[in-house]
């Protein structure tokens, strides 16, 4: 508990020190509100309106919640498929490159252009921005495992199959984790880049993407930083849970988990 207490007390300490600095620079060079809130401005917003930060910050973490597991799902399934020989890897892998390099905002259009605005448009961009840090990373733990244990499992003719779920697949754990984590925090921004496009456009019924294009065009930058605020706060309770089931799962047996216990 006192070392948790030490290690947190590092990023307290930077977070006092830059709060303070920007409540200074309000203060003495007296920059209008409009511009930059004080950080008191900020805490008050949050406090009159937490209903609608709650609601809005719900609908976000359902919709990059849901676009994350199917990019899960997808992404393992597509990672087991190029992983069963290098013809098919290099046949398809180079598509799986294309939804990465092209912008989301060029995609979003489409989405909802094919599909309607909505739940269902915005959970289907989040999938597409998450979806190849999974598979890239699969992939490459799907297709590392070193040769002599393959061998030892050979000359024990296990099948294919037992060679991927006993092999193959426990050796890949930790790959597939690094991109777990890579989109945990990227599902929220393929969220909110959804709803600027396919959200819903009621007041009050649109997530954290919708009531940030509200409240910019309303010059609510004080609820405009709350906002952004509630999205970065989103985007840490998914990467941190990522990290979490991470440690759970490793922790036994795999060095990086255990060398985060030794530390």
């Amino acid at each position: 508990m006192k070392k948790f207490l030490i290690q947190a007390a590092w990023p307290l300490a930077v977070f006092v020190v830059v709060v303070t600095a920007w409540d200074l620079c309000c203060r003495w060079l007296a920059i209008p509100a409009y511009v930059l809130p004080q950080p008191s401005a900020v805490v008050r917003v949050v406090i009159e309106r937490h209903q609608t930060l709650w609601n809005a910050f719900c609908i976000t973490a359902l919709e990059a919640g849901g676009g994350y597991l199917l990019s899960i799902l997808g992404g393992v399934v597509i990672a087991l498929f190029f992983a069963q020989s290098p013809l098919i890897r290099r046949s398809f892998y180079p598509y799986t490159i294309l939804l990465q390099t092209v912008p989301i905002v060029a995609i979003a259009p489409l989405i909802l252009m094919w599909f309607g605005s909505g739940l269902r448009s915005v959970m289907l961009v989040a999938f597409v921005i998450c979806l190849f840090p999974i598979i890239a990373n699969t992939t490459q733990g799907l297709i590392s495992v070193p040769r002599n244990l393959i061998d030892l499992f050979v000359m024990s003719n296990a099948s294919r199959s037992r060679q991927l779920l006993k092999l193959r697949l426990p050796y890949a754990l930790p790959h597939l984790f690094v991109g777990l984590r890579i989109s945990a925090g990227i599902s929220v921004i393929g969220a909110v880049t959804g709803e600027l496009f396919a959200s819903s456009n009621a007041v009050g019924e649109g997530g954290l993407g919708y009531s940030i294009t509200y409240a910019n065009s309303q010059l609510q930058t004080d609820y405009l930083f709350a906002l952004v605020l509630t999205a970065s706060l989103l985007g840490f309770l998914f990467f941190f849970s990522v990290t979490a089931l991470e440690w759970l799962c490793l922790r036994k047996w795999h060095e990086s988990a255990m060398k985060t216990d030794a530390d």
